[in-house]
């Protein structure tokens, strides 16, 4: 069994951006930036058979390239903050990405999530007590204006995740090409 998901991996400008913005967090656990990714679908534990499948689906998608802008910051947990993020700006090229690998992955019979697709990179990881509610919440307000400059996406990947001591160590399994229509 191989824990897997399917994800878009950032430019180094934007993860250096990224990491200026988690300096500016009091986060107790930061994502390291090599780690740094906007996951379309989360796939869990799969046998390999499977993800051989979902890879020639991947395979097979169609799309276009399309420009990505980091935006805002966001809060996964509410009052019992669990997980700080930066907000991906709504983009149609990416939401007819994520329907594309979402609907790969049902046809190569992996059970997917039905919760809403939240485009995000994920900054850091934390337990309500870990942090300062009051300073959070004003570190996390304080950062709301946050913006990256638009980078393509051309690409993304099939990657494997490895739970760790020290956190999660991202693999890419293959990537994809996205290809402009002729």
């Amino acid at each position: 069994m191989i824990r897997a998901f399917v994800a878009i991996t950032l430019p180094e400008p934007a993860r250096a951006r990224l990491e200026l913005l988690q300096h500016m967090l009091p986060l107790p656990r930061r994502i390291a930036p090599e780690n740094m990714h906007i996951t379309l679908i989360f796939l869990g534990e799969q046998p390999e058979e499977r993800l051989e499948e979902l890879h020639h689906a991947c395979a097979a998608i169609r799309a276009e390239p399309f420009a990505l802008t980091l935006q805002g910051v966001g809060v996964f947990g509410g009052a019992k903050p669990r997980n700080v993020w930066a907000r991906v700006a709504p983009s149609p090229g990416l939401d007819h990405l994520q329907r594309k690998v979402e609907t790969a992955a049902r046809g190569a019979g992996i059970a997917v999530e039905a919760r809403r697709f939240t485009p995000h990179v994920t900054l850091g990881r934390m337990r309500p007590h870990e942090v300062d509610l009051v300073r959070f919440e004003h570190a996390i307000a304080a950062c709301n204006d946050f913006r990256a400059e638009p980078f393509d996406v051309t690409e993304f990947a099939l990657m494997r995740s490895h739970l760790g001591t020290k956190g999660a160590d991202y693999t890419p399994l293959a990537t994809y090409s996205l290809m402009q229509r002729d």
